[in-house]
């Protein structure tokens, strides 16, 4: 099969030939289909997340089941199927406290080290080298993930659709569900309107939000994020972030910000932007070694509440993505806004460093 091989940091990524991985026990191989690109994937390529190469990337699949191994149900050959970046392995301390987007296997064997839970990566170079998995490795024309991350498209929804579901979806409905348990009726913000941004303002109206308050400095993303749900948009880097919202929201402040890059700027705003009591949920991965900045006391004096939010409860969270999809509800393929063939998908992650896309980029392999 071909993938797309990270070689080394700020190399591009090479379209290599690669032996077809086959699924083990409890694992199913998917031919791929679209994949986006993830911002996390682009840390990785720039050297900012540590991570073993060779390495193939791609975490956001969307394709059809093509061989289940032994002990999968549920699955059949020909099911279109899209993936969660999470692969939880069910069995560990974090897994079994219903904690499995912090799925402690998932860290310390996929993150960590590019492999599945056996201890070992299911993709070889021709002659047996290895080639190490961030998530599925789906950047290429065929991958295999734990059936545990794996969820059959509804019938009826395009399956090019929905790629991004298994991660920026699924990121931005666990800051709004299970961080910051968002209401009918609270005022939020979201500090920069990416592809997480994107799915954060989408879902945060499905969530019945009565202010959603987009912040970027790119015009662009700021009218894309204003068709995709957002009631109010603010440049950040024309005016103080902050103060307009305090303006909007009659001097108060939101009831959570969501800061969706992982950057100190946007942070800031995030931090100084939410009402007393109110909640700052940080969800954009940073680059190792970034740190932000509060008072403690202003902290405690005004009752904040700082919380990280990684992903969402895969088996949990993504059948109820899945039917918000197939209702109507939410239509992930609105922040689709560029898509590339294999071949360039090199220029879609140079165009993401530049800051061109709005919402998601998808790359597609059929």
């Amino acid at each position: 099969m071909r993938a797309a091989v990270h070689t080394a940091a700020n190399a591009p990524l090479r379209i290599e030939d690669l032996d077809d991985p086959t699924p083990r026990a409890g694992e199913v191989a998917i031919d791929v289909r679209s994949c986006g690109a993830c911002h996390s994937d682009l840390h990785v390529i720039k050297g900012e997340l540590p991570f073993p190469t060779p390495a193939v990337l791609g975490h956001e699949v969307a394709g059809v089941v093509s061989e289940l191994g032994s002990g999968v149900s549920g699955l059949s050959v020909g099911d279109p199927v899209v993936t969660s970046f999470i692969m939880p392995c069910g069995q560990c301390g974090q897994c079994s406290r219903g904690n499995e987007e912090i799925c402690e296997r998932f860290f310390r064997f996929n993150r960590g080290q590019g492999k599945l839970y056996d201890d070992d990566t299911r993709l070889h170079r021709p002659g047996g080298e290895p080639v190490w998995m961030y998530s599925q490795g789906g950047m290429a024309e065929r991958c295999v993930t734990p059936a545990s991350s794996v969820y059959r498209v509804p019938d009826g929804v395009e399956l090019s659709d929905v790629a991004s579901v298994g991660c920026s979806t699924m990121t931005a409905y666990g800051a709004l569900r299970h961080a910051a348990n968002v209401k009918v009726g609270d005022t939020v913000a979201v500090v920069a309107a990416g592809g997480v941004g994107s799915a954060l303002i989408q879902l945060a109206a499905v969530f019945g939000a009565s202010m959603i308050i987009a912040v970027d400095i790119n015009d662009a993303k700021l009218e894309g994020a204003r068709e995709l749900g957002a009631t109010h948009v603010v440049n950040s880097s024309e005016v103080d972030a902050p103060a307009v919202i305090r303006e909007l929201t009659g001097g108060r402040g939101v009831d959570v910000a969501f800061e969706a890059l992982g950057a100190v700027p946007t942070f800031n705003v995030a931090r100084d932007s939410v009402v007393e009591g109110g909640q700052v949920v940080v969800v954009g991965i940073a680059a190792k070694g970034t740190t932000g900045e509060f008072d403690l006391a202003t902290i405690a004096r005004r009752k904040l509440q700082i919380k990280g939010s990684y992903g969402a409860k895969p088996r949990r969270d993504m059948p109820v993505l899945l039917d918000l999809v197939a209702r109507g509800q939410l239509r992930p393929q609105d922040a689709i806004s560029r898509r590339y063939p294999f071949e360039k998908v090199q220029d879609a992650f140079d165009a993401l460093n530049r800051g061109e896309i709005l919402g998601r980029a998808v790359v597609d392999l059929a």
